[in-house]
Parts: C-alpha cells; structure tokens; sequence
C-alpha cells in the first residue's frame, strides 16, 4: 500500500474510532460542487505567490514579508475532522520553525470567521490564521482536498504539496526544507 492510500485508510480508520459518523465528513452540496471545481495541487517546481489577506487577529499578511523567507501554507477548517488531526502537528512545526525566519499562513474555510477564531483560541493555536473567504480565493484559489499544505522554497518556488492529513513525522519532516 503506497503512502496516500495508508493515509487516508487509517484517516478513516481514525474517524470512525473518533464516533465521527461518515456523513459528518461529507460537504455539503455547494461545498461539494465547489471542491469538484477546485484546482489541483500546484507543480513543485512551480513560482507560489500568495495574495495580500488579513490575518484573523487582525495583522496583514504582506507577500513582501515572506520574500527570501520559508513559507508554509496551510489550508484547514474547524469542521475538518483530518485538520483537527493534523493541525497539533502543524503548531508544533510552527514553533519550532518561526526562530529559523519560517512564515506561516494557514488558511481557514470556514463559512465564516468567527468560527475559524473561536476553533484556534479553544486549541490554542498560534500559527497565523487568516480566513480565506470566498472572494479572496478567487485570487488564490484552494487545491481540490483537505488540508493542503504547501512549503515554498526561500526563492518563492514551490518545494513541497501535500493534500490530506498527514502523521505527525511527517509534518515535523517538513522542518529538511529549512
């Protein structure tokens, strides 16, 4: 079994163990139909310019402030039964990595951003978090899946795309391209 297909099997393996009913993780129709539309990954290799957004707590993402710098974007919902697996990692990565200069911005799509606020400050989440609305992904467009995570390289090109959870080993294996 490669390694996507043993993510996703002990993914589903753990949402059920979790009570996570499999309707609970289905999208609902516009979300769904939206998802069907959705770009896939972007090719490593490629250029990744992340549009200007403001951050939930208020603060601007500047793409100039992540210039030279390792950016990690992250792609995630508070309804997101892999997120919420994935995200304890991601916060982990993230303290380790922001006294090396790493950037980070993960990007909710939530309905709305409330949700996405009150979903980091009950987990006590730090990483920088905006809330990716439906206009702005116009702009930045969401890869088809859930989470996405993206590592783009210090010269803005792309080093590494990831849909779907992945173990804690391997987000902390993100830490190489540093």
């Amino acid at each position: 079994m490669n390694q996507p297909d043993r993510r996703q099997s002990l993914v589903w393996l753990a949402a059920s163990a979790l009570g996570v009913p499999s309707v609970a993780l289905a999208q609902p129709a516009s979300a769904a139909a939206e998802e069907a539309k959705a770009p896939s990954l972007p090719a490593v290799g490629s250029l990744l310019s992340v549009p200007r957004i403001e951050r939930l707590d208020g603060t601007v993402y500047e793409p100039a402030s992540s210039e030279g710098q390792i950016l990690l974007v992250y792609w995630w919902s508070s309804t997101c039964p892999f997120c919420a697996l994935q995200s304890p990692s991601m916060e982990a990565l993230w303290r380790q990595q922001r006294a090396k200069g790493w950037q980070m911005l993960a990007l909710s799509i939530d309905r709305q951003p409330a949700a996405a606020q009150a979903y980091l400050k009950a987990k006590g989440y730090t990483f920088p978090s905006a809330w990716a609305s439906p206009e702005w992904r116009k702009t930045f467009p969401k890869p088809r899946g859930l989470p996405i995570t993206l590592v783009r390289g210090r010269d803005g090109r792309l080093l590494q795309a990831e849909k779907g959870q992945m173990f804690d080993e391997d987000v902390m294996a993100l830490a190489r391209h540093g």
